[in-house]
């Protein structure tokens, strides 16, 4: 046999690479990449694939998966899942149907095949942080395997957005999800105009602490895990955005904002004044924050002489005054009901103020009629009173 030029006979190469390079001829480097592709094929028989790492947040649930590669022959038997400390997770029998030998409540088979098994963590807690191994039991090859490693991380979770009534208390609440990493929490407030200061504190040696600004009406609860600022007596200034920070080993720095708008609800009041023409003013008013809507209510007839004039001032502190003028027919408030309705985001429903301060010619002569027969009915019953039940026998 006459090696080709190029082919190394003096190094302890397999016989098999001599013998192809013998053969090829000038096809040689074709022989070699075909010799390549069947030697890694060869080599990936039996050989397992995993993730060789994960990153799964705390609480949520997590999927691992495994798969392998067998040779003509080989045959899946069991496989075996086990967490960091060396204990069956899931073990079970490639069968139709499945048969599972050994499950933990905290794991489920999701999905499984001849080459391929799917476990499901329902709910990651801090202590499943670690290595897991996938043990494929291949006749007749024996054990394979490989492994994964999960990070495990927690999460800042926060109310949201909220909503206050000025003078009302408000409560904002923050918690992390591995609240034992959890070393200190600070609660930070930013203004409208982007200025950002540090309210309160409470750290795992139990050192509280509220900023000399806040302590007249601002509390922490004394907890790592749940966290809650309380603003006893919420005022305009306290509208901001507030960040919570929980300060966490090995997890770092965790933090997550909500915003707190502030609502001064409104408290109507009316007035009218009428002319020597008979021409009748009247103007309804309303302070809030955000701006009420104002509008009115005339009963059954619309004598208004025009549409309402709007008029709203900035009082500087984040209320604004809205005032509503219109004008009427002489007469009208003896006739109709006038009523200033106002509207506004903080109220469950609408504020209405009757205009009217007076009783109109209807009424008066409703009341004497009513007022009338009053009087004869007490006296038709004294009669009778006289005349049959208390009269002596």
């Amino acid at each position: 046999m006459q090696l080709q030029p190029g082919c190394d006979t003096g190094s302890a190469s397999e016989f098999v690479t001599l013998l192809w390079c013998a053969m090829c001829g000038p096809a040689l480097p074709l022989c070699l990449l075909l010799w390549i592709v069947g030697a890694s094929v060869f080599r990936t028989h039996g050989e397992v694939i995993a993730p060789a790492s994960l990153t799964a947040e705390a609480g949520r649930p997590l999927t691992l998966g495994c798969n392998i590669t067998t040779a003509v022959g080989d045959t899946v038997r069991q496989v075996r899942w086990l967490n960091r400390h060396g204990k069956v997770l899931l073990a079970y029998e490639q069968s139709v149907p499945v048969r599972i030998s050994h499950r933990d409540p905290s794991v489920q088979l999701s999905a499984h095949h001849n080459d391929a098994s799917y476990i499901n963590i329902t709910r990651v807690r801090g202590d499943d942080e670690g290595c897991y191994r996938c043990i494929f039991d291949v006749y007749p090859k024996g054990s394979q395997e490989a492994r994964t490693c999960i990070r495990v991380t927690g999460k800042v979770r926060l109310m949201g957005n909220k909503t206050a009534i000025s003078g009302k208390m408000a409560t904002l609440s923050c918690s992390y999800s591995l609240p034992e990493r959890v070393h200190q929490v600070l609660w930070r407030k930013t203004a409208e105009q982007g200025d950002t200061t540090t309210v309160a504190s409470y750290s795992k040696k139990g050192h509280y602490n509220v900023e000399e600004h806040f302590k007249d009406h601002v509390g922490l609860s004394r907890t790592l895990d749940d966290t809650q600022l309380t603003i006893r007596s919420v005022r305009t200034e306290d509208e901001a955005c507030y960040t919570c920070e929980f300060h966490t080993y090995p997890d770092g720095i965790k933090r997550a904002t909500a915003c707190l708008s502030v609502y001064v609800l409104p408290k109507p009041e009316v007035s009218h004044v009428t002319s020597s023409s008979g021409v009748t003013e009247a103007n309804c008013t309303a302070l809030s924050r955000p701006a009420a809507d104002i509008t009115w209510n005339i009963d059954r007839d619309n004598r208004t002489l025009g549409p309402p004039i709007l008029s709203a001032y900035d009082q500087g502190d984040g209320t604004t005054v809205v005032t509503s003028t219109i004008f009427f027919q002489p007469g009208v408030l003896n006739d109709l009901s006038v009523k200033c309705i106002v509207h506004h985001q903080g109220l469950e429903k609408p504020l209405m103020v009757s205009l009217n301060t007076g009783v109109g010619p209807a009424m008066v002569i409703l009341l004497s009629v009513c007022g009338v027969a009053t009087v004869f009915l007490l006296c038709l019953c004294v009669c009778l009173c006289k005349c049959f039940i208390c009269t002596d026998d």
